[in-house]
């Protein structure tokens, strides 16, 4: 008797945690397509900040449709590549490759007074986890039109305020290259040190220097990658 009973536990576990498995399977496929969607939804709303768009999970697609006219995805050598989605391209992906076999993003944005800006994904390390977003450039290659960071795990009231307006409006209106043409990117200071009047500095987080120092770092990295091109877009 003892036999069968443990022979019965066995199989109704195992009809169990076959059942329990389906179902969390099934479920798993019938929610994919909405989690895509909402994936799609917050990237876009991010590149809409990026150039200062305000937009919700229900506007985001049909704004971006109207501000976005772009997007294609250079190499290394600033050259445009053919057969690759930019909005598809993970970026985490590929500030893991070396430079030479990246898929660098940019999307193209014409806001309401016919200007044009340059959006540029960017993607790093903060102080408990990734950091990234999005940095829209002037027509000029060098203003920084707006910034959009998100962060994975910083610290709220520390780190995590880099995806505060406060923090990415400092952003607004700096330079990545000087009056000498040369690529200095905005660097993210120690809180309070930044020059009132530097065209390349912005004031990081108090108390949030490692998280700082990451989006300094970030910006730096990913912006570079992109001088090729900037030089290719300038000389046509």
């Amino acid at each position: 008797m003892k036999s069968f009973s443990n022979t019965y536990i066995f199989v109704f576990s195992s009809i169990m945690v076959v059942v329990v498995a389906a179902i969390l399977s099934i479920a798993a496929m019938t929610l994919q397509p909405f989690q895509k969607k909402n994936v799609e939804i917050n990237k876009k709303e991010n590149i809409l900040a990026s150039i200062n768009i305000e937009s919700t999970a229900e506007n985001a697609v049909e704004l971006y449709d109207k501000y976005i006219v772009e997007s294609y995805v250079v190499g290394h050598t600033g050259e445009v590549k053919e057969g690759v989605d930019a909005f598809e391209v993970d970026m985490k992906k590929e500030m893991a490759k070396p430079l030479e076999e990246r898929n660098l993003p940019v999307f193209i944005s014409l806001n309401d007074n016919e200007e044009r800006q340059y959006i540029l994904p960017v993607y790093g390390k903060g102080l408990w986890g990734p950091v990234w977003g999005y940095v829209s450039l002037q027509s000029n290659l060098s203003t920084i039109y707006g910034t959009n960071f998100s962060h994975e795990g910083e610290t709220p009231g520390l780190g995590a305020e880099i995806a505060t307006e406060d923090f990415q409006n400092q952003f607004i209106g700096k330079e990545i290259f000087n009056e000498k043409g040369e690529f200095v990117s905005v660097r993210v200071k120690k809180g309070g040190t930044a020059k009132p009047d530097s065209k390349y500095e912005v004031d990081g987080i108090s108390g949030g220097t490692i998280t700082s120092k990451g989006v300094d770092e970030m910006l730096n990295d990913c912006l570079k990658s992109y001088i090729p091109y900037f030089e290719n877009i300038k000389n046509q």
